[in-house]
C-alpha cells in the first residue's frame, strides 16, 4: 500500500488530470458543434468563455495538462531508466516546481481581463 507517498500522489493526479482533460475535449466538441446552428447561436456560445467562472475552469485545464505533461514525461524516465525508480520521489518534486513555475504566469494572462486588481484599466491615447 502506498499510504500516502509521493507515488500515490502522482497516480492520483495523474489520473484526475487526465480525465478533466478528457473532460475538456468532449466540452470542446459540442463547442465546436455550435456552428452547425449558425453563427449567431456559436457567438453566444462563445461570449460564455469570457466569464470569470470559465476563466478560472480554463486555467484548472492549463494547470491538468502542464502536470499531466510533466508526469508522463517522469513515468517514462522510471519506466525506461535503470535508476529512475530510485530517484522517483526527486522527480515527483521537479514535476511540481515546474507546473506552479509554468503555472503562475499563465494564471496571470488567463485571469488578468476578468480581475481589474490583477490587470488594471491602461490609459488610451486619443488623437
Amino acid at each position: 500500500m502506498y499510504k500516502g507517498q509521493s507515488g500515490m500522489w502522482s497516480w492520483l493526479l495523474h489520473r484526475i488530470t487526465g480525465l478533466g482533460i478528457l473532460l475538456f475535449l468532449l466540452v470542446h466538441i459540442v463547442d465546436v458543434s455550435l456552428l452547425g446552428f449558425g453563427p449567431a447561436v456559436y457567438n453566444e456560445g462563445i461570449l460564455l468563455f469570457d466569464s470569470v467562472i470559465v476563466r478560472f475552469l480554463s486555467l484548472a485545464l492549463i494547470g491538468a495538462v502542464l502536470l499531466h505533461g510533466f508526469n508522463g514525461i517522469r513515468i517514462m524516465v522510471i519506466d525506461f531508466w535503470r535508476k529512475g525508480v530510485r530517484y522517483q520521489v526527486l522527480m515527483f518534486v521537479i514535476v511540481m516546481v515546474l507546473t506552479i513555475v509554468g503555472f503562475i504566469p499563465i494564471a496571470y494572462f488567463v485571469l488578468g481581463p476578468a480581475l481589474p486588481f490583477l490587470h488594471p484599466h491602461t490609459t488610451t491615447i486619443t488623437k
